[in-house]
């Protein structure tokens, strides 16, 4: 059974339609922020943890990465919500609305509360793994132990910013991202170095720092999502299912992904340190670009999942030539930004030792920015009509060509990012033929049949 709500916007009706351009900024512009706001917690920390020294300073880096890689696997719960509130809400079913979001946020709640009751015992040999030893070792299991309580926090405030996108509510995760980042702020000095009553607790101080943030922001984030919705715990099994597949194809999709990029880290690092410093230079200027890169994909997926829950094709695949145009442009502005920055870049962020790597592979890195930038585009489409396979499937093949074209190449900076720019080549292609012509079972081309009220 449907219901209608005024709130629902009509398909022949949406801004998309009457202002393309406009609505994309509009929808792209919040999320931008907000994606930028995500690394400023970690330099926040990391500024006051350094004045501690580096054993604190190394832990830091230790729990960070453990806790990173390990919530990376759970990012299907944001994803998969975003998609399936926009799908329901274009096919004006408020009630299917309410109950995937009240499922996404309880499967969110006991998701976390897991991976704390399970985190904390093993905190002492994931720190061993990853080579702590002496003060970073107990630096480590300080920082990490007190982490593992908010890891409910952090998937629900993540399950949350999905569940608004899919409203097409770019605004409210902005401003909880914001919140979290101003509370941490204020937290950090307080608690790592005292204020009157309250001990200096170092780098334990930090991580309880982010605990209460992200706690806030949890609590916030649901408060707008139980007032925009509500609540209806009457799930369904066969959601459950539905998410936990979804989960599935993200996870294979993402390790594929962080495989290759691993593989590159490795042999930059096999190449000597002058090497590895200017791949790690490289890839920090990489990493920073997805932030412009991701907005315009993460908008093209709630419009997608919109037009797509309401049966409407031909607005769907208007989206994805909107994102993909903008998209495309905006690789070409960075590819020409990192151009006219390059000896900025190089002065603050490589050694001067590794200069003569840096530069050559420099070069490749400029030209695949417009390509780099079709790939996330395309991402983020085939997520909002729910393709999460064929994403998973593209993925992987890309991965493997681009692992086995790293182990028989030269061992160079340059073949490295070479390489990197085919797999990217490779996965924008596969996207994009995906829309266009519509290979396979393709979302984009097929005619949705219309679900039964």
């Amino acid at each position: 059974m449907k219901s209608k709500s005024s709130a629902t916007l009509i398909p022949s009706n949406h801004p998309f339609l009457v202002r393309p351009n406009t609505t994309i900024f509009y929808l792209s512009v919040p999320i931008l922020l907000s994606l930028l706001t995500e690394p400023v917690t970690g330099l926040v920390d990391t500024i006051f943890i350094k004045k501690l020294g580096a054993d604190s300073l190394a832990a830091l880096g230790v729990g960070t990465v453990a806790l990173s890689g390990l919530f990376w696997i759970f990012n299907f719960l944001g994803i998969s919500s975003q998609t399936e509130i926009g799908q329901a809400e274009g096919n004006n079913d408020r009630l299917r609305s309410v109950s995937m979001s009240t499922l996404a946020l309880t499967m969110s709640l006991v998701f976390g509360l897991i991976i704390t009751v399970v985190g904390i015992p093993l905190t002492p040999y994931l720190s061993k793994l990853l080579g702590a030893s002496g003060d970073v070792y107990y630096g480590t299991i300080d920082y990490m132990t007190w982490r593992w309580i908010g890891a409910p926090a952090i998937l629900i405030t993540l399950t949350a910013s999905g569940v608004l996108r899919g409203l097409q509510d770019m605004r409210s995760p902005l401003w909880i991202a914001l919140g979290i980042n101003c509370i941490n702020i204020i937290l950090d000095p307080i608690l790592i170095f005292g204020l009157g009553p309250i001990p200096p607790l170092g780098i334990t101080g930090a991580a309880i720092a982010s605990v209460i943030a992200y706690w806030a922001g949890a609590v916030w984030a649901v408060w707008i999502v139980k007032t925009k919705l509500g609540w209806s715990f009457k799930f369904n099994f066969n959601a459950i299912g539905r998410l936990m597949r979804i989960g599935s194809d993200l996870f294979f999709r993402t390790g594929a992904l962080n495989i290759f990029i691993i593989l590159t880290t490795r042999e930059a690092t096999l190449g000597g340190p002058d090497m590895g410093a200017a791949h790690q230079a490289i890839r920090q200027v990489w990493m920073l670009t997805t932030f412009v890169l991701d907005s315009f994909a993460i908008a093209g997926q709630s419009l997608v999942a919109y037009f797509m829950g309401a049966n409407l094709i031909k607005p769907a695949r208007k989206v994805a030539r909107v994102v993909c145009l903008w998209s495309a442009v905006s690789g070409c502005l960075l590819a020409l930004i990192l151009g006219l920055t390059s000896e900025i870049i190089v002065n603050y962020l490589v050694p001067k030792t590794a200069k003569i790597f840096f530069n050559s592979a420099w070069i490749f890195v400029l030209i695949i920015q417009p390509v780099n930038a079709i790939a996330f585009a395309t991402d983020g489409l085939h997520w909002g009509s729910g393709d999460y396979r064929y994403l998973r499937n593209s993925v992987i093949l890309s991965s493997t060509l681009g692992t086995v074209m790293l182990l028989i190449g030269p061992q160079t900076l340059t073949w490295i990012w070479i390489t990197t720019g085919i797999w990217t080549n490779f996965r924008a292609t596969l996207g994009i033929l995906r829309i266009w012509p519509g290979i396979g079972n393709s979302p984009f081309r097929k005619k949705l049949q219309k679900k039964s009220s």
